[in-house]
């Protein structure tokens, strides 16, 4: 292993960071591929061993005491500053995270302004101080039979967490990405696992983080940025005592992996995982007889734009749509059929996610019950697969299982009543989305009720591609799209993830925690005895 402090270099050296130190390790040499040409890309990565892993957990659980103890001022000043280090640097990351990802400029430079933008977000988070949740109840010594002692509560951080980058988001849901930020707001230092599909993308990220956690004089433990080979690399970050928690954005299986292992540990740790979802569409008949013809088509051409943008490979893309029999229904079939056919296969992020679109389309052409409704042409290259819509006769098995890519299956039905158990019998989801005209207002409020229990996010007359990135937002769900349904990835409720809630009781208020002090020196808004109070 070698170590280096980091500079202010914004070129690709392969190299991780640990604790503020650049690291290569000698467990192996990975390299990036470049996603349009399947070529490898200098310049190698050597991979880090256990014991360098432990060094940047050690370090962190070393930087928790001091991250932990900054004030909101400081500590949302160091969100901001990593914004700024990453804009710093704008133009080398996103030109490295095209070649890796094969993902456009625009989509990038995008993507850019969203991960800076939620840094910013959840600076603004912490400075307000109402993630803290602080609640008073005042001691009452003359109650009876009983007096009720001083109780204040605040939210406290984990601890260190581990966060795994995500293949299709390179930058928002990576090395600085959501899962990074709303950690870093909590006051839980983090160890990211980088993604072996973009890792020079997420080694200049975390360059700039590194920089910005220097600029701030606080330890380089706060932040690590890890390349290993493999799960169990992946397994012993997470069943390392000195981890708290997990962030995860992928498949189901390597989420359901890292679940299990947290469970095992003998202190068992959250994880929480954004998994799997088909993100069914429903449209229901006003919507079509609303228009006619050209209602149909405008329908069709939005359902299918959304299914194949970023060639299908964003956590929200359609895979699922639900149509009701009848003419006005075929036409929009028809519609949507002859949009998917004349649509052109866009690069995968990687070989081996567009060998698993392909095997996926195949066995879903296998199934009994579903028949190829249209096919688009494959992109030049082995990694641009065709997009694909297929009907299935029911909402089961194949026909509703996540194919990562372009693919989706129609179902129809017959009548809003039938469909709201079909809907109640799939699995959770992070969206559902629903084509909508009053004419069917009885049917949707029928619905409603289903549609909560299926998923996090609910969709009128829109589609589910593009997550804002704000207070409202949800983005997670029940079991599988999620491993926790409590919980969201995006929006400002997902640092509630990273913290868990203290009670003091009769503490003197000399010792007490400036949020819960009587003076409320940090100016929160609190909520006293039941009521809240501005400060």
């Amino acid at each position: 292993m070698s170590t280096t402090r980091t500079d202010h270099t914004t070129q690709v050296r392969g190299v991780s960071f640990v604790a503020g130190d650049e690291v290569t390790g000698d467990a192996g040499v990975m390299r990036a591929v470049a996603a349009a040409t399947g070529e490898a890309i200098a310049p190698g990565y050597p991979l880090l061993n256990t014991a360098d892993l432990s060094r940047a957990t050690e370090a962190a659980a070393a930087a928790f005491p001091i991250l932990r103890a900054t004030t909101p001022d400081a500590r949302a000043g160091l969100l901001a500053a990593i914004a700024d280090e990453i804009e710093r640097d704008r133009d080398v990351i996103i030109a490295r995270a095209m070649v890796e990802s094969g993902l456009p400029e625009a989509r990038l430079t995008g993507e850019v302004g969203r991960t800076t933008g939620q840094l910013r977000l959840f600076a603004d988070v912490v400075r307000q101080g109402d993630h803290l949740g602080v609640r008073v109840d005042p001691a009452l010594p003359d109650r009876t039979p009983l007096p009720r002692p001083d109780l204040r509560q605040r939210m406290v951080p984990l601890g260190p967490v581990a966060v795994f980058g995500a293949s299709n988001f390179p930058l928002a849901f990576s090395t600085a990405g959501g899962d990074t930020a709303s950690a870093l707001a909590a006051g839980c230092p983090v160890v990211v696992k980088g993604h072996p599909a973009h890792p020079g993308t997420g080694e200049l990220v975390a360059r700039a983080v590194t920089r910005a956690v220097a600029a701030a004089d606080l330890p380089g433990g706060i932040f690590s940025f890890v390349l290993g080979e493999g799960h169990e690399f992946g397994r012993t970050l997470v069943t390392d005592a000195r981890i708290k928690a997990v962030g995860f954005t992928g498949s189901r299986g390597g989420g359901l992996a890292l679940t299990a292992a947290a469970a095992d540990r003998p202190e068992p740790i959250p994880v929480y995982a954004e998994m799997s979802s088909v993100n069914p569409v429903v449209i229901l008949p006003g919507a079509l007889a609303e228009h006619g013809a050209d209602g149909a088509r405008e329908l069709a051409e939005g359902f299918v734009g959304s299914l194949t943008l970023g060639a299908g490979q964003f956590c929200t893309n359609p895979g699922l749509v639900f149509v009701p029999t009848g003419a006005d229904g075929d036409a929009f079939v028809a519609a949507a059929g002859q949009a998917v056919a004349a649509t052109t296969g866009q690069p995968m992020l990687t070989p081996a996610i567009a060998e698993a679109y392909r095997t996926g389309v195949d066995r879903l052409a296998a199934t009994a019950g579903v028949d190829r409704i249209a096919e688009g042409s494959p992109g030049d290259g082995a990694g641009r697969p065709a997009p694909s819509l297929s009907s299935a006769s029911s909402p089961t098995g194949e026909a509703v299982a996540e194919v990562f890519g372009s693919s989706a299956v129609v179902i129809r039905y017959d009548d809003p009543a039938a469909l709201a158990d079909q809907l109640a019998n799939l699995e959770g989801q992070l969206t559902v989305t629903v084509c909508y005209a009053p004419a069917d207002a009885d049917a949707a409020r029928q619905l409603l009720p289903v549609l909560e229990d299926r998923a996090g996010r609910i969709l009128f007359n829109g589609w589910p591609t593009g997550v804002e990135v704000s207070h409202a937002m949800v983005h997670g769900g029940p079991y599988p799209a999620t491993s926790d349904s409590r919980t969201t990835s995006v929006g400002t409720r997902a640092i509630e993830r990273f913290q868990r809630p203290v009670c003091y009781q009769d503490v003197p208020d000399e010792l007490l925690p400036e949020a819960v002090r009587k003076d409320n020196p940090w100016g929160l808004v609190r909520r006293i005895d039941g009521r809240l109070e501005l400060s």
